[in-house]
């Protein structure tokens, strides 16, 4: 049980650098692509230090989830992974009610089955 929660948590991790990345460095290719149905195309130019900004948290939460892996206290690499994965359904339900829902299912949801796989250890 463990190392598939910590598997997960990676997972969950590799996303938010990937969040990460579009949103700092490809805010208006890949973000664009990913987000142009749900965001109108001419507002990605002039939000592109919004996105940036929030690229920047991405990438906290990314540090925090690879720093409970990394923890050798199970105590404590417990803990760690239950704040910052539940930053990330926090984060992922908030922005699938008000941006667009598939962010419950690629956010939201498997942080919420990581934290259920800690919370089991």
């Amino acid at each position: 049980m463990v190392l598939l929660s910590k598997i997960l948590i990676l997972i969950v991790a590799a996303e938010h650098l990937f969040f990460l990345y579009f949103e700092m460095f490809a805010w208006e290719t890949l973000g664009r692509k990913i987000f142009g149905g749900v965001f109108p195309k001419e507002l990605f130019k002039p939000t592109k230090g919004l996105a940036a900004n929030q690229g920047l948290y991405n990438g906290f939460l990314a540090a925090g989830l690879i720093w409970s892996v990394l923890i050798k206290n199970d105590e404590w690499s417990s803990n760690v992974a239950i704040f910052f994965l539940s930053c990330v359904i926090v984060a992922g339900t908030y922005a699938g009610f008000t941006a667009s829902r598939k962010i419950l299912l690629f956010q939201a949801f498997p942080a919420i089955v990581a934290l259920i796989l800690v919370l089991m250890r």
